[in-house]
């Protein structure tokens, strides 16, 4: 049974399928690196569960990046809107 997020808290936007593919690693290998279930990655990178402040930081540590990059509460802009200053046709 998934996690349920409460209705008071605001939606929390995260990079985490991109920063998983783009350096090879599946789901059980990120779950093992920060010592979760595979399918609360699964859960995380969905916007169905947001994570303890924590989880949050040991999955940044992962990326070596600071926690602000991996997850926030206004959407992420496009890789096209950042370096093209332009958004994505749809």
């Amino acid at each position: 049974m998934a996690p349920r997020k409460r209705s008071d808290e605001p939606e929390l936007f995260n990079r985490l399928t991109v920063l998983r593919t783009e350096r090879g690693l599946s789901r059980q290998e990120l779950a093992d690196a920060v010592g979760v279930h595979y399918q609360t990655i699964g859960y995380l990178e969905r916007g169905e569960y947001s994570p303890s402040a924590t989880l949050a930081l040991r999955l940044a540590a992962v990326f070596a990046l600071p926690v602000e990059a991996v997850f926030s509460l206004t959407p992420f802009r496009t890789l096209s809107e950042q370096v093209y200053g332009t958004q994505e046709v749809r």
